[in-house]
């Protein structure tokens, strides 16, 4: 008979864990106020008052969480707004990055706009927006809300930082099923049972 081969690997086991969205991935994907006043001008858009939009919501978290003082207790209010910050990131996260494709989608337009040979891509009637045209004012419109997300985000994180007396971080949630399945382990159990 032979032995069997012990298996020197550590029970230990090494949960991975799914990444939230921060406020400086925010701060990377949504314009910022200078570049949102430039587009304000270049479209004739409103001009967006960055710093109060920033304010009000801090207040409005600083002024709810006051307003829950009594009813929760530290960590429950620590939790609360958590979720009500990392909404307000996510929020602004999402619109950032679809700021960007339209940025893209309007870059790419205005390209093939500027060819010549293209038929397809020349402007339409008098007195009707050409398509490139069109992309470029949708995407000026998603600068300005992303902005005004972004700037609430901020104004969110600095409450939290306020009210909970520590930086705000997003919440990472371990990964689902990491390791192997039910099956996969059942199968190996069997396995070596067989010798």
């Amino acid at each position: 008979m032979t032995k069997k081969a012990t298996n020197a690997r550590s029970s230990a086991r090494v949960v991975p864990l799914r990444k939230g969205t921060t406020i400086q991935m925010v701060r990377l994907a949504c314009p910022d106020a200078a570049q949102c006043s430039l587009i304000s001008e270049s479209f004739g858009l409103p001009v967006l008052d960055s710093d109060g939009i920033r304010e009000l919501h801090e207040k409005l978290i600083v002024d709810t969480a006051a307003a829950l003082d009594e009813g929760l207790g530290e960590r429950a209010m620590q939790i609360h707004l958590q979720r009500i910050v990392g909404a307000y990131v996510g929020s602004a996260h999402g619109a950032g990055q679809f700021y960007s494709r339209s940025v893209t989608e309007a870059r790419d337009a205005t390209a093939k706009a500027a060819c010549d040979d293209r038929d397809e891509d020349v402007g339409g009637p008098v007195g009707f927006d050409s398509a490139a045209q069109r992309k470029r004012e949708f995407a000026a419109d998603m600068a300005l809300q992303a902005h005004a997300l972004g700037m609430a985000a901020e104004g969110a994180v600095n409450a939290y930082e306020q009210v909970v007396g520590e930086v705000w971080k997003p919440f990472e949630r371990p990964v689902e099923n990491p390791g192997q399945s039910v099956d996969r382990k059942a199968a190996d159990l069997q396995m070596a049972a067989l010798g």
